[in-house]
């Protein structure tokens, strides 16, 4: 920390954050560049006098080295006249509670040995990703060399402080490990920019008053200043940052503004603060299951009017959405998994640095939080974003496969829990792939992987209610647009996207079977009417045998069919093919004729995109093709991630192709995404008590050369 200092005003800390994902694409963070980015350093040079911190995620630095050098020198002019502070945290952005501490160390690291590179000065300080805190974060935090960190008021009032206390720092332990923290005050969240600059500056004069020689700080998003919805024509065309900028300087008789660094160096601590795991308000929102969370909100907004109770409703927690969407558990499970393989290099008999360092690096880029959990951010209703994750975590697990076996051409499979449901899965991989077979769910393969490409082939959604679609159905058309926060404006970014609220019974697995009456036509097949038989759907398979490129499964609930279902797979030239048979018997009397689908689903994420495609009796169709076709082989291509698969299935009578399609919220309104397609060939099958029906689909998948 820097030398200590007398304080004769009142200070405003402001921390700044900015980020982007990885895997976002270029056009979106250039906009945000020149929407806020720049604007915001620009007029921030304008002002000298101005102090704060700011938070640069690494993808964002990476980027904005690669794509504009003469902002680094901007940013380097106000850190070396003392204007700015360049504060740290994790290089990719995890939430760090999410990941294990060894991660933790390097994503800290990283950033700050990147920091130090580029300007000249090792960050003291650290943005804790979305505020996300649990108490024993001081450990991981000191031993990487954070001294201070940010958060909200929300955290500290859960803890019992009252608002009046939070006008200065605090330190936390945890194992004799401490970290000192700013309370961030959610008032000045709401204000800037929301508010004309009058409205923070009363609010900060009537609290020096009571607080001489104390500080005022804010945490939030830089993109609020320029990139959220409106903010760009009101904070730099209508002038809201200058005009704050020069609200401050005038009122610098009493109020001064400072980084993060002076106003802890200028002051003591005000005591110890053991804080409740926690973030910001609206998150702890977000990660409450759906009913849950639109009974916490009612009862939110009853109690508005007693302020001193609100900070006692307390939501949920972080952790909540791996409980919430069985998808970010899957890409938190492989994050683990990844990390555990990655870890064990350094222990190998033979290693390699450079490996080991691909390897890393892959799996950091694989901790990226946002496509972990969803609010009023996309987050893991952004395919593309899972897919980035997703494929750096698939990059740096294969690096360690291959590694730590002696043939090239291996095959394993192992019996564990991988996503920590309480329910045993099967794990094979290989140099050509990676697939987990989930017994309990239908003896489905919720992960399929090309290795060749680390392409995840499956990686879709399931469709399931959130608290924001009645919101969806009551929109009759596009809310005209307004200035206000994101988490107070209803808009969409299409009319009719109610028609799309449609519900998956099941995850979105493959090689689910249905089984359904003859009266089901295709029209039931893309609103989910099959009213497929639950039992042999999404029920309980036995296992019946494994083997490294074998597994065998049996399902005896239904009282009226016994199935038995097998994988195998083999290693091709340019991929891996898996082949799904299914026996199945009739136990119960009488003789039924039924229609019997095998389930797939495959994302390659571009809809609109024409390298992107279905290919069927010699002609192409788009991703977001609806049809019930006549052949009982097709192929989905992506020309762009080089990859594609193929599906057989010998006597089927058609092949029904339906597009997933979600709607979910994000900073710029309701928004309908495609999920990937759910592709079944059908057979119609009579089928006598005691008889058997044997079926087959076979998935091929491929590298586009």
């Amino acid at each position: 920390m820097a030398p200590r200092i007398s304080v004769a005003k009142f200070q405003l800390v402001l921390l700044l954050h900015a980020h982007q994902p990885v895997g976002n694409f270029n056009n979106v963070i250039e906009r945000a560049y020149q929407d806020a980015y720049l604007p915001f350093i620009d007029v921030l040079t304008e002002h000298p006098s101005i102090r704060m911190g700011l938070h640069y995620s690494g993808p964002l630095l990476e980027w904005a080295e690669r794509a504009h050098p003469e902002y680094f020198d901007k940013l380097r002019a106000l850190v070396q006249r003392g204007q700015v502070e360049i504060v740290g945290g994790g290089f990719y952005e995890p939430v760090l509670i999410a990941i294990p501490d060894r991660d933790r160390f390097d994503q800290i690291t990283r950033l700050a040995d990147y920091i130090e590179k580029h300007f000249s000065k090792r960050p003291a300080g650290a943005w804790l990703t979305e505020r996300v805190w649990e108490p024993q974060l001081p450990s991981s935090l000191a031993q990487a060399g954070v001294q201070y960190t940010l958060v909200d008021d929300n955290h500290f009032r859960g803890a019992g402080f009252e608002i009046e206390q939070l006008y200065g720092y605090y330190t936390a332990e945890d194992m004799g490990h401490i970290v000192r923290l700013l309370p961030g005050i959610k008032t000045l969240r709401y204000t800037i920019p929301f508010q004309q600059p009058d409205a923070t500056i009363n609010f900060l004069r009537d609290t020096a008053r009571n607080h001489p020689g104390g500080f005022a700080a804010m945490g939030d998003d830089l993109e609020k200043l320029g990139s959220w919805p409106e903010t760009h024509k009101h904070c730099y065309d209508d002038g809201w940052v200058h005009n704050f900028f020069t609200a401050l300087e005038h009122s610098d008789d009493w109020l001064e503004t400072a980084t993060p660094s002076m106003a802890v160096a200028a002051r003591t601590a005000q005591g110890r603060a053991d804080l409740p795991t926690a973030s910001y308000t609206e998150m702890m929102e977000w990660s409450l299951p759906t009913p849950a969370r639109i009974r916490y909100h009612n009862l939110v907004q009853e109690f508005q009017s007693r302020p001193d109770l609100l900070p006692f409703l307390r939501g949920g927690t972080w952790r909540g959405f791996f409980s919430k969407y069985s998808e970010a558990n899957l890409l938190h499970a492989k994050l683990l998994h990844a990390s555990s393989k990655v870890r064990a290099l350094a222990q190998a008999p033979v290693q390699s640095e450079p490996l080991i360092a691909a390897a890393t690096t892959s799996l950091l880029r694989g901790e990226c939080n946002d496509a972990y959990w969803h609010g009023v951010f996309g987050g893991l209703y952004m395919p593309h974003l899972r897919t980035a994750a997703w494929k750096a975590l698939a990059h740096a697990e294969s690096l360690a496969d291959a590694h730590s076996h002696t043939s090239p051409d291996y095959a394993e499979a192992t019996q564990l829990d991988f996503d920590a449901d309480g329910n045993d899965e099967i794990y094979l991989t290989s140099d050509r792939y990676s697939a987990l077979v989930e017994p309990s769910d239908g003896a489905t393969i919720s992960v399929l992987d090309l290795r060749t490409t680390n392409i995840p082939l499956i990686n879709s959604l399931q469709r399931r209610p959130e608290a924001y679609h009645e919101a969806v159905r009551s929109l009759k058309q596009s809310t005209p647009e307004k200035f206000a926060s994101i988490h107070d404006q209803v808009r969409a970014k299409e009319d009719g996207l109610d028609k799309w609220l449609n519900y998956d019974r099941w995850p979105r697995n493959c090689f689910r079977l249905l089984l359904f009456s003859t009266d089901r036509t295709f029209d039931d097949y893309p609103p989910i009417r099959l009213d497929e038989d639950g039992t042999l759907a999404g029920g309980r398979y036995r296992i019946a045998k494994v083997s490294k490129q074998r597994v065998e499964l049996i399902s005896e609930e239904s009282p009226y069919w016994s199935v038995a279902k097998s994988f195998s797979f083999e290693r091709t030239s340019d991929g891996f093919e898996v082949a799904c048979d299914v026996t199945l018997k009739k136990t119960s009397p009488g003789d039924a004729t039924v229609q019997i689908g095998i389930e797939v689903v495959v994302n390659f994420l571009a809809p609109a995109d024409t390298d992107r495609y279905f290919e069927a009796n010699g002609q192409r169709f788009p991703l977001r093709w609806s049809a019930a076709s006549r052949v009982n082989a097709l192929r989905v291509v992506d020309e762009w991630q080089k990859a594609g698969v193929s599906l057989f299935a010998p006597g089927a009578r058609e092949f029904w192709i339906a597009p997933i399609e979600t709607v979910s919220e994000s900073e710029a309104g309701f928004e309908r995404i495609y999920q990937g397609s759910q592709i079944a060939p059908i057979w119609l099958v009579p089928v006598a008590s005691g008889a058997e029906w044997h079926g087959r689909l076979t998935l091929k998948a491929f590298e586009v050369k």
